[in-house]
């Protein structure tokens, strides 16, 4: 049969590595290194060390801190009882204080507690963020990962807090809970007009879905190149007649240009960052700048009015006693 494989079928199993030297100031690698044969059908069997840090480790304890904070607010929402806390868990929710409180400090029982995973969580993720950009540094890396991680932080912040600041009330924010947050997205999309109209959310959906096609296209090129070494990347980029040429040849034939193993990382990489870079600012404009999507849309030309079957299609912001 010809060749072709999904898995890796040659596993190459050498000595475990300790990993390069650390830094002056260091804190030593976490756990050592042990083998699982299985992983390398999907590339490296070597699992650890890990390395942490005192950034690492700060961003855990705020992390966890956080967790607990929600888990025992769900927990203790259905009486403390665990088998109750596993059925209903997708259903559990924090949710964010009430109108009322707007950005002031609530009981803990009316949103504090909300507020105080949040700014945990918060703070884990904005260490963990300066973990990763500077151990790119510590290791002479770019640091390309640290600012795409950065563009998700974006999202997250403008959910949490950039967003409910602007609008005056912490109640515009999104609760911590599996099936509430997406109620709250179906209920904002419907509060706003429908985000299918947000032109910032579709550039969000179309990024989205083009860097998960660009992502597979990259790897069916690689896998199917496999049989020549086209993985080896760095070592075929000078090397003629090889797997990569061969792949480049591909895409320029079927294309119309090159795709390069340097230049389809960089599209993927655009592609993966704009996906939460635009739909951050499709959630800010929802309510600060554009009260009603549709009727943005039809004021501007893109989606055609509904048919007068019911009258006039009245904007609900322009009628007396609406709250400016």
């Amino acid at each position: 049969m010809e060749y072709q494989n999904l898995f890796t079928t040659v596993r190459a199993v050498g000595p475990l590595h300790q990993g390069v030297p650390l830094g002056k100031g260091d804190l030593p690698r976490d756990f050592s290194p042990v083998g699982f044969s299985p992983l390398a059908w999907m590339g490296m069997a070597q699992i650890g060390p890990i390395y942490l840090g005192r950034l690492g480790l700060a961003s855990l304890f705020f992390g966890t801190l956080s967790f607990v904070i929600i888990g025992f607010n769900m927990l203790a929402s259905v009486g403390w009882d665990p088998v109750q806390f596993i059925r209903q868990l997708f259903w559990l929710s924090l949710d964010p204080p009430a109108p009322k409180y707007g950005l002031s400090l609530p009981p803990l029982n009316d949103g504090g507690w909300w507020l105080m995973a949040g700014f945990f969580l918060t703070v884990s993720i904005g260490l963990w963020w300066v973990r990763m950009y500077t151990r790119a540094r510590a290791l002479g890396l770019g640091t390309h990962v640290a600012w795409a991680f950065a563009a998700a932080i974006w999202l997250f912040l403008v959910l949490g807090f950039i967003r409910p600041v602007l609008m005056g009330s912490w109640s515009e924010a999104v609760p911590f809970g599996i099936f509430s947050h997406l109620d709250w997205t179906a209920a904002f999309s419907i509060r706003y007009g429908n985000l299918f109209y947000n032109p910032f959310h579709a550039l969000s959906i179309a990024f989205l879905y083009g860097s998960t096609l660009l992502f597979a296209m990259h790897a069916g090129t690689v896998l199917s190149c496999s049989r020549y070494g086209a993985e080896r990347e760095l070592e075929q980029i000078v090397d003629r007649g090889t797997g990569s040429e061969r792949m480049a040849l591909f895409w320029r034939w079927t294309m119309g240009f090159n795709a390069t193993t340097e230049s389809i990382h960089r599209w993927a990489w655009w592609f993966a960052v704009l996906c939460p870079l635009t739909g951050g600012i499709g959630i800010l404009l929802s309510g600060t700048v554009v009260d009603n999507w549709y009727l943005w849309a039809v004021q501007h030309g893109v989606a055609p009015p509904y048919p007068p079957v019911f009258g006039t299609v009245v904007d609900p912001a322009t009628l007396s006693g609406a709250k400016p």
